[in-house]
């Protein structure tokens, strides 16, 4: 018996097989937040897949943008930014800021006293303040300090394996 209750596993070296070290961490089911900051042109988002909560007390949050992207820059000088955890009939709101910086067209959002674009109607959202950035290799952690936090209904989206999904309850 190979303990694995009949799945079987492949080996992967990380280095040599890029692609399936990516494909492995797509394994691992994550929430999806939209991540919004005043740019320099106006409102930006970024649809962000790597958020955790780090700490309750003092509050902190993190997420990390690629270095690749052409919005990393902005949102590492951010010196405020908010995390909005997307409802599972919000797919498309991610899809929207995957592909555009300002894909607020058509949303119900509006600013807090920072100026940071907040958008309306999210499962939650969690407006923050930079704390400290570290260095990742392809990417750059953001810790936040949470200075207001609100909670929405509904059910969260997922995403897994390259795709958007639903959780549901067995």
């Amino acid at each position: 018996m190979d303990g694995s209750g009949g799945h079987f596993m492949t080996r992967i070296t990380p280095t040599a097989d890029p692609k399936g070290f990516r494909n492995a961490l797509g394994r691992f089911a994550t929430g999806v937040t939209v991540v919004t900051c005043h740019g320099p042109d106006g409102p930006i988002g970024i649809t962000a897949n790597s958020f955790a909560s780090v700490s309750l007390d003092p509050p902190l949050v993190l997420w990390s943008p690629a270095k690749s992207s052409s919005r990393h820059d902005i949102f590492v000088g951010a010196k405020s930014f908010a995390i909005h955890v997307m409802s599972d009939d919000q797919a498309d709101i991610c899809t929207g800021f995957v592909k555009n910086w300002s894909a607020f067209d058509g949303l119900d959002w509006s600013t807090n006293v920072d100026g940071t674009p907040l958008i309306n109607g999210c499962l939650a959202r969690f407006e923050c303040t930079q704390e400290v950035c570290h260095d990742a290799g392809d990417h750059t952690i953001i810790i936040g300090r949470v200075t207001a936090a609100e909670i929405g209904s509904g059910n969260p989206l997922i995403f897994a394996s390259g795709q958007y999904g639903r959780f549901t309850r067995g």
